[in-house]
Parts: C-alpha cells; structure tokens; sequence
C-alpha cells in the first residue's frame, strides 16, 4: 500500500489509543471499574445514583405526550432489527468460509451495560437496552457489508463520501484500473481468517516488531 494508506492507518491507530485513555480517565472520573464484564462503583457513587433515580410516576408526567405517543413506532422497529441480525448472522456465516473472509465476532459489537445504573428507573432502563442493541446490530451489521465490499469491489467513489467505514481508507482510487487489478488478490487476502489470527495474536502478546513491519499487518487487515 501507498505511504498515504500507511499514514492514515497509523492515524487511525493513535485515535484508537487516545479512545482508550479517554475511557480509563471516565472510570476514574466517575469512581467505577470493570469487573468480570461488571460494572462496580464505589459506595459513595452508589449512593448519590439512588438519590437522582426518577420514579416511574414522575418520568411519565414530565414527558411530552407525543413522545409516549410515538413510543410504539420506535419498538416496532424491533422485528425488522432481530430478522436483520439473524439474517445477516446467517449470511456471513455459509458466505464468508467460501469467500474465504474472516467472520465478524458479533459479540464484539454489542455492549449492554447501561441497565446497571442506578440512577435509570425501569422505562429509562429498558430504552437504554434497546438502543445499545440496535446500534451495536448496525455497527456489527456494517461490518460484514464493509468486509464484503472489500472483497467484491474494493473502489473509491469519484467523490467524498460522509462517514465512511473503517475500512474505505484500503479501497483503490477510482479509475485507477491498473492498480484495481494488480490489488485485488491482496486486498482479498487480507480478509483471510488466518491473518485477522496473527494480528490479534500480535496484539494480545505485545511482541515487539519494527514500526514499518506493524503497519504493513495493519495494512493487510484493517
């Protein structure tokens, strides 16, 4: 890949890390750790979260009435989002193997943990929960369509798009049918399940590699 790819990544790279201190300097903000996937807080914490909780009663009578009226629109959006996971749940996993792509750990999507904040009464809790689940779907769900593209037409479009994928940055240039077909194989290769394997192993062991050989792996599996 270009110099150009290779800066971008590393940008990508230094904003994920950057994420993650952002996250470590919250939990010390607000007195919480993680504990087998569980969110404990400090007493103290604890006790002012009970002290903001809103009864049902009172939530209720401080919402507009055409957002209760409105509520039955929004979860009836709830058939469509559970067909569309199984759906392409299913689809990734009898295409992908034949394709040859890695599959997307589903799991790694979805994080449901707001309904164990004690200032969120039962309705605050419930809609915290199903939000956390549709958005976690459309991120898990664009994925797949991301890994997909880059196998079947890994292309720029001719002009900027909004919010494009984590992976668009890969695609080759529109027009460029010279570099289109000499990249395809790689670009293709790159989604293999043994190379996503290598790099996560990279990861979790922390061995040490040269800055130029790192992003040539995050190249292939970006």
């Amino acid at each position: 890949m270009s110099p150009y790819v290779d800066r971008i990544v590393e940008r990508v790279k230094e904003a994920e890390e950057e994420l993650a201190r952002e996250v470590e300097e919250q939990q010390r903000r607000w007195r919480y750790h993680l504990q087998k996937g569980r969110v404990w807080f400090d007493d103290e914490a604890r006790r002012a979260h009970k002290q903001l909780k809103q009864s049902l009663r009172g939530f209720l009578r401080d919402t507009r009435l055409l957002n209760l009226l409105t509520t039955p629109v929004i979860y009836s959006l709830s058939l469509p989002l559970l067909v569309l996971d199984a759906w392409v749940t299913m689809y990734q996993w009898v295409c992908f193997p034949i394709y040859g792509i890695a599959r997307v750990p589903r799991r790694q999507y979805f994080s449901i943990d707001r309904h164990q904040l004690a200032y969120l009464n039962a309705i605050e809790k419930v809609n915290c929960t199903y939000c956390s689940y549709a958005n976690g779907l459309l991120a898990y769900v664009r994925e797949i369509a991301a890994r997909t593209e880059q196998y079947w037409c890994p292309i720029k479009h001719s002009r900027p798009i909004s919010a494009p994928h984590s992976r668009y940055h890969l695609f080759l240039d529109y027009g460029d049918g010279v570099g289109y077909r000499r990249n395809l194989p790689v670009l293709r290769g790159s989604l293999r399940p043994s190379t996503a394997k290598d790099v996560a192993a990279h990861r979790s062991n922390g061995r040490s590699q040269s800055g130029s050989e790192v992003r040539r792996r995050e190249v292939r599996t970006e």
